[in-house]
């Protein structure tokens, strides 16, 4: 299926949401629809809540493994919320899988203070020089080893440039941000070469269903545990820091990476907090080729 067709299907999904008609919806007999990690029959969740789709709107496409990916967000009653959405397509043209990612605010461990949504160029645009399919996932899969346990060793490449917006909040080079969470005044490569985030334990059940390969984008799910059992630890510079992480629980994560020139130029992220550990409904079925 080709970019134009995965898109329509896209822009149906949308429009029958946004009309709380799951009926209107070209359903897959067997098909799965997760929200915020839990399965679900396609009608529930937020086709009951939804008042309307944000303005902020990226699309991307996997025409190999006919899938299409959505960052933006959704509006409800009670507030405006990040939304990731993964769809996948079967050879009839019907929706086999649908997984969200809604960040609320109002439900979260930790909320990002004014969160904002706006189109990134280097999002949108096709890779200037492009790797192949299996180099992208490899670089961000590096990312995740990277993350976890993180003790400033780099096991992917970074753009010197490279950013990273998480739940509608720039968290790398953010002066305002970097009053809440110092590290944020850092680039990406920097923040990882100082340890900083040495309290996730375990980058868990990693999966990379979705490469947009024209565009240079890997659409990523996982979880990022943490025991809380880590009271301090030290910094590559020498610092003693106390783990802002004390309590176990995890993150959902859904996470985009920009891959161009063989290293990663940018990161969009939406993730919430779950209970400690909490399974994937989502089966790993990625492709000998993708497995990093």
């Amino acid at each position: 299926m080709d970019r134009t067709a995965l898109y329509g299907v896209l822009d149906r999904f949308l429009a029958a949401l946004a009309a709380r008609d799951a009926h209107a919806v070209d359903w897959a007999p067997d098909a799965q629809f997760s929200e915020n990690n839990v399965m679900l029959d396609p009608g529930d969740g937020v086709w009951n809540t939804i008042a309307g789709i944000g303005e902020y709107q990226l699309r991307f496409a996997d025409t190999r493994k006919a899938q299409v990916g959505y960052f933006g967000t959704i509006i409800e009653a009670i507030e405006e919320s990040g939304f990731t959405l993964r769809l996948a397509v079967n050879a009839a043209g019907q929706i086999s899988e649908c997984e969200m990612c809604i960040v609320r605010q109002s439900d979260s461990g930790i909320k990002f203070e004014n969160p904002r949504y706006w189109t990134k160029p280097i999002l949108e645009s096709d890779a200037e020089a492009p790797v192949d399919r299996a180099e992208m996932v490899r670089l961000s899969n590096g990312y995740f080893d990277t993350l976890q346990l993180n003790d400033g060793t780099i096991h992917t490449r970074f753009h010197p440039d490279c950013n990273r917006v998480e739940n509608g909040v720039q968290t790398t080079r953010n002066p305002d941000f970097a009053k809440i969470v110092p590290v944020s005044a850092l680039g990406c490569e920097e923040q990882f070469r100082m340890g900083n985030y040495r309290y996730d334990d375990e980058l868990r059940a990693r999966r990379f269903p979705l490469v947009d390969e024209e565009r240079g984008l890997v659409l990523a799910f996982g979880f990022i545990d943490h025991s809380g059992k880590l009271e301090r630890y030290q910094l590559t510079d020498g610092r003693w820091v106390n783990s802002p992480v004390r309590r176990p629980h995890s993150f959902y994560i859904s996470e985009l990476f920009k891959i161009d020139h063989g290293m990663i130029c940018q990161i969009e992220a939406n993730f919430i907090t779950v209970p400690y550990r909490m399974p994937s409904p989502w089966p790993d079925e990625r492709p000998e080729e993708d497995r990093p």
